[in-house]
């Protein structure tokens, strides 16, 4: 009776750390794909290739600071393509002192110049309904954007950096 208990109970035991390790590597499957961008940018730190803040990076291409969300971060630049994609943890909404919103989705990517990101994918901005931004151009004390029309606004309202407000679909 004791060796069929035993059988019993190491069974048992085996087929409860079984479903422990396999919630384990669910959930280490769930985060690394929640942080997809995360990695990346973490993958080339550890590679050596230390990346300049956001904020830094901006400016050095005649951007303001304070156009993407203060949590957008981490992000991808491709020297050779100038593709930039920036990681925004949740879609989300940004209102700025000019009284203007702007609407991100998580991956904004388009094609970095100086003073200039175009073919942009990933930010909506609201004129009547919301329409996409497909350019941004820095001119001065003023900031064009292109959304199905050309929009100007004054620069300094988006030199500062602003938390986005949740929002449920992009």
């Amino acid at each position: 009776m004791d060796q069929i208990l035993n059988k019993v109970g190491s069974y048992w035991i085996g087929q409860r750390a079984n479903k422990e390790f396999s919630s384990v590597g669910d959930d280490i499957n769930s985060l690394s794909t929640s942080i997809e961008g995360g990695a990346k940018w973490l993958v080339g730190k550890i590679k050596g290739k230390m990346q300049k803040p956001l904020v830094e990076f901006l400016k050095e291409y005649d951007l303001p600071a304070g156009i993407f969300p203060r949590d957008a971060t981490n992000y991808e630049f491709n020297e050779e393509t100038k593709r930039l994609t920036v990681y925004i943890p949740l879609i989300c909404e940004v209102g700025y002192k000019d009284s203007s919103v702007l609407r991100f989705s998580t991956a904004v990517t388009g094609y970095l110049e100086k003073g200039k990101l175009s073919e942009i994918e990933g930010i909506k901005t609201k004129v009547i309904v919301w329409v996409k931004v497909t350019s941004v151009t820095s001119e001065g004390s003023k900031l064009h954007f292109s959304a199905g029309m050309k929009k100007t606004r004054r620069r300094d309202a988006y030199e500062v950096l602003r938390s986005g407000i949740s929002v449920d679909k992009f």
